[in-house]
């Protein structure tokens, strides 16, 4: 079945993400990150993300700044095991799902190569982590059933509460609210 002004139709799979893809990506205002843990009767995480905290770094790797929130459920998933999907889905223009299927690993504050990772994003108080993925497999379809949205502005909150708590607090949070999952698994050391 062909819709007139739409060519993902139908699903369709791809090793990389195609340069088409990547300049689509780039002008997504949120994503959503899905990770798991091994466990059968573990939770499935599934995090809105937003602000500017995503960038793709070629064909087949991206990374997101992960910031400070009141769990690590992405975090403890990777380290257990290291799946993650990354999906955009448009809120506005043309209708359109991407998927992006890897494998990835949190790089934190003090880490060799947060200098370099970090340095990507804004300086945010409350960022965590940067979280690099190795893309394998990249899904796109039509997202006919995803409504069109506006965008009102960027909520300021996690920032203000980060900016007044300050970098030095950071880690006596992190230790405590962010140091094993919702099924105990460790997440910030």
């Amino acid at each position: 079945m062909f819709f007139a002004g739409y060519d993902r139709v139908m699903g369709s799979f791809h090793e990389s993400i195609k340069p088409d893809l990547i300049e689509w990506i780039e002008r997504q205002r949120m994503f959503f990150v899905a990770t798991a843990p091994l466990q059968a009767n573990g939770h499935v995480n599934v995090s809105p993300k937003g602000l500017d905290s995503f960038r793709v770094i070629d064909e087949n790797t991206v990374a997101y700044l992960d910031l400070t929130g009141s769990g690590a459920e992405t975090i403890a998933h990777l380290r257990e095991n290291g799946r993650i999907t990354i999906m955009f889905c448009a809120f506005e223009g043309k209708p359109q799902i991407v998927r992006l299927f890897g494998t990835g690993h949190a790089t934190h504050p003090g880490d060799e190569g947060w200098e370099e990772a970090a340095a990507l994003f804004p300086e945010y108080t409350s960022a965590r982590s940067v979280v690099t993925v190795e893309v394998h497999r990249v899904g796109s379809s039509c997202g006919f059933g995803v409504p069109l949205m506006e965008v009102v502005s960027d909520r300021d909150r996690l920032l203000t509460w980060a900016d007044a708590k300050g970098s030095d607090q950071m880690p006596a949070y992190w230790a405590n609210k962010n140091s094993t999952s919702i099924d105990g698994l460790p997440a910030l050391s």
